[in-house]
């Protein structure tokens, strides 16, 4: 790659922005989709604006070039597409209506002056150390989708095994491999047409619900996955595709179905689903659809239960109880409430009272009977 000292400055309208940037593919960009779109994507998704009042107020630090590459006869961005989609900002009035930016720069020199740009000229191949240790184990980190689709294209295009990218990004943690897994997992279940990204019930894909609870011990046995393994492009054997398109399903849901996800927060809901899966009743009631909350119930320890459940009712009544003397108004309806938990109270006491008495002249019978 092109060391810094090398940078040159091109026209700012001779740049294009990278449709091939991960964040932006995460986005559903194109090769075919107009620039304009492009810049809206990150306006409203990538604090473009942040960018836009800084360069007004300080203009471009000439340290901070873009790298480009040259494809096709066109100078591609392949690190800097927020700083682009900036400069072109301030210097379109038009785009800046559309995207609603009220910064303007009123001084004709200093906005000339935008109009040519430091770059450094590389290309993809030299250049993914420095963008995969930037922005998938750097300072400047991408999300987990779109790190996922660059070390993919990383390893197809470059031909560079899985292992020297973790190495060169500095990764000791198997990230990468991780990472590169849960996106073929999404490509195998696309393929077999179990999933679609543009029907999950929430716009945004929370792609770090699959690559983090792949790595569960119910999950993974769930989907048949050999752990020794995590560079396989079709991990899923075929066997366990079917459970593949129910956990993409209880994971994203479906607005086609108008199935929302039972996973609403990655903690605790993925250890929950885990747990889940670990139990054959459980599973079997979450396919009845029954809620990811009822299906945990069915899976855990009845006696657990029970200690869960009182130390929950004593902790609301301790809370009740601080609250008496201001909060109670004297009306019928909370003293009828009152009455009720106490019978319920009571009710509970003496049955497990009563069942304490029973094993304990069973026990002595028992014992008598060995004697």
């Amino acid at each position: 790659m092109a060391e810094p000292n090398q940078a040159v400055w091109l026209q700012t309208d001779t740049l294009q922005l990278d449709r091939r940037n991960p964040r932006l593919v995460e986005f559903g960009v194109t090769s075919t989709t107009p620039e304009k779109e492009i810049i809206e994507i990150l306006w409203e998704t990538m604090d473009v604006q942040e960018l836009v009042q800084s360069i007004a107020a300080s203009g471009y630090f000439a340290h901070e070039p873009l790298i480009i590459v040259k494809e096709n006869s066109a100078n591609i961005v392949i690190e800097g597409n927020r700083r682009l989609a900036a400069v072109r900002v301030l210097l379109d009035d038009d785009l800046a209506n559309n995207v609603k930016c009220k910064v303007r720069i009123s001084d004709k020199t200093r906005k000339y002056a935008l109009t040519r740009l430091p770059v450094v000229i590389s290309d993809r191949a030299s250049s993914w150390q420095y963008l995969g240790f930037k922005h998938v184990n750097g300072p400047a980190r991408w999300s987990s989708y779109a790190k996922a689709q660059y070390i993919a294209e990383v390893h197809r295009e470059h031909s560079i095994s899985l292992a020297r990218i973790a190495d060169q990004i500095g990764d000791r943690h198997k990230t990468v491999q991780r990472l590169y897994r849960g996106l073929m997992i999404i490509e195998q279940a696309e393929e077999a047409k179990l999933f679609n990204k543009e029907d999950t019930y929430r716009s945004r894909f929370a792609f770090s619900h699959l690559y983090t609870g792949l790595d569960y011990t119910n999950i993974a046995a769930f989907l048949s996955l050999s752990s020794a393994n995590l560079e396989n492009p079709r991990p899923v054997p075929r066997e366990a595709l079917a459970h593949l398109g129910e956990l993409l399903l209880w994971m994203y849901g479906s607005r086609r179905q108008r199935q929302p996800p039972v996973i609403q927060r990655q903690n605790p809901d993925l250890r929950t689903l885990d747990f889940v899966l670990g139990n054959t009743e459980a599973l079997e009631a979450l396919r009845d659809g029954e809620s990811l909350t009822s299906a945990q119930e069915i899976a855990r320890d009845p006696s657990e239960v029970l200690q869960t459940s009182l130390l929950r009712a004593k902790r609301e009544l301790t809370r009740a109880v601080s609250h008496l003397v201001i909060g109670f108004d004297e009306s019928e309806s909370l003293l009828r409430i009152a009455g009720d938990v106490a019978d319920l109270a009571d009710d509970i006491h003496d049955q497990m009272q009563r069942m304490t008495r029973s094993s304990s002249r069973t026990k002595r019978r028992d014992d008598k009977e060995r004697s």
